[in-house]
């Protein structure tokens, strides 16, 4: 995926770009950027090459170069299911680590350069971040959590969560001395982050329910702090989120129904907020055409609407919000939706496309526990760029369609557009066969008969 040759590494030269520089500085046109291995050396009008060296100069004139798109919320081990059943049943680790390897790949050729794993099966996300890094496997810049920590009440898939040990991403925390000593355990073992489960699908309750005390909560935000270790965690209603932000948890996905006390807490802690509208949308949108449920998209569509307002408070508040599309389920497969979450920033809280730009890369730092390092173009800065034709900051759209990307430079080095888009069959046993669409009942079967 990426142009790696032997020995010195070429430096890149992209000439009389226009520049949006991901800090929300308004574009620059002409500006020409230097990259030496993987960090920007030098940014400016007409730069001179390099003497004495191999430089690759590329010519981006009528192209907006720009940084890197950073995904906060990507699921890169869970293979694209469509149900929980799937996902929990049909995905042993071996097989989940083939299918991770070859999706990585398709993030890149879609511009993300850096992404967050926050909970994983088989707690196989360090192993993959690791071969990322090593070069085994070609990838974006990889931050990784393990199993998320739920209690036994549960998470969204209800009652295929075990009540004791793990299934899938899942590890299920009976008490608090066992959430310290999983948290412990995950950091011990390589994770960034320690993922929780806030709220969880009840069957026969309404809408999804807080799950974990504040003092559950504390415990694992206090262990995982104390080991210099983010937390993350699933909040879907507005008492999770605000206790959530007391007790310390670094990011909130979703931050569902938020409401003015759960905003509160939310600045009074400097927490950070990745909505993840985009597998909302997506089947509010588009779900009719893949036979979702009309009752299905009435509820994601609301969840949009009750959540957008309180979004944007947070925004002008001064929150720092990241774009997550939550890619690695059948709705949000990899490769085609990591940009959508800018296009739902400024369609429903009216960021302009340069701060939206801003939350899917300089903010998107914070989910790579590189703040200060990637997500935006300065000299000193590592090097993930991309270039593109069009004008993302009139419209953030053309981040969307692949067919717009023109160079992407992961690490310092180009990564390879051209050819097909990665293809494969589907592996044994790795999607639910259904044995009929409906019940065969003896009315179904004579319904001709004339009877």
């Amino acid at each position: 995926m990426t142009n790696q040759g032997s020995g010195e590494l070429t430096s890149l030269l992209l000439r009389s770009a226009t520049l949006i520089d991901g800090t929300g500085a308004a574009p620059q046109p002409g500006i020409d950027v230097l990259v030496r291995g993987d960090n920007i050396e030098a940014i400016g009008e007409r730069l001179a090459a390099p003497v004495g060296e191999a430089v690759e100069q590329i010519d981006c004139l009528g192209l907006t170069l720009m940084p890197g798109l950073i995904d906060a919320h990507c699921h890169i081990t869970f293979g694209e299911p469509a149900s929980n059943d799937e996902l929990f049943h049909h995905r042993p680790p071996a097989t989940s680590m083939l299918l991770a390897a070859f999706n990585v790949q398709k993030l890149l050729r879609a511009g993300v350069t850096g992404f967050l794993d926050a909970d994983c099966i088989h707690d196989l996300g360090p192993a993959l971040r690791d071969g990322i890094a090593s070069g085994l496997v070609a990838g974006p810049r990889m931050a990784s959590g393990m199993n998320a920590l739920l209690t036994a009440a549960g998470g969204t898939a209800g009652r295929l969560i075990p009540d004791e040990g793990t299934l899938g991403y899942a590890r299920t925390v009976g008490s608090i001395d066992e959430m310290v000593r999983v948290t412990r355990q995950q950091i011990k073992y390589g994770a960034d982050w320690i993922k929780i489960h806030v709220t969880g699908l009840i069957p026969g309750r309404s809408g999804e329910l807080s799950v974990w005390s504040l003092d559950e909560l504390r415990a694992v935000c206090d262990t995982a702090h104390a080991l210099d270790t983010p937390v993350v965690a699933h909040c879907r209603n507005a008492d999770s989120t605000r206790s959530a932000a007391i007790a310390g948890v670094d990011l909130i996905l979703h931050a569902s129904h938020m409401d003015h006390a759960a905003l509160e807490a939310v600045i009074d802690a400097g927490a950070s907020i990745a909505p993840t509208f985009t597998f909302l949308a997506n089947l509010a949108d588009h779900g009719h055409t893949v036979g979702a449920s009309a009752a299905q998209v009435d509820i994601f569509r609301d969840e949009i609407e009750a959540t957008a307002q309180m979004m944007r408070a947070a925004f002008d508040a001064g929150v720092r919000l990241l774009c997550g599309s939550e890619s690695g389920f059948s709705l949000t497969p990899y490769g085609h939706w990591h940009a959508r979450e800018m296009e739902l920033f400024v369609e429903t809280l009216g960021l302009s496309p340069l701060e939206a730009i801003g939350c899917a890369t300089r903010n998107g730092a914070f989910a790579l526990r590189l703040d200060g390092r990637v997500g935006t173009v300065e000299v000193g800065r590592l090097a993930d760029l991309l270039v593109v034709d069009g004008d993302p900051s009139i419209d953030v759209r053309v981040l969307g369609d692949r067919r717009r990307l023109r160079h992407v430079i992961s690490r310092g080095q180009q990564v390879e557009l051209s050819g097909p888009w990665p293809q494969r069959q589907t592996l044994p046993g790795e999607k639910v066969g259904n044995w009929s669409r409906q019940l065969l009942t003896w009315d179904l079967v004579h319904a001709t008969d004339g009877a």
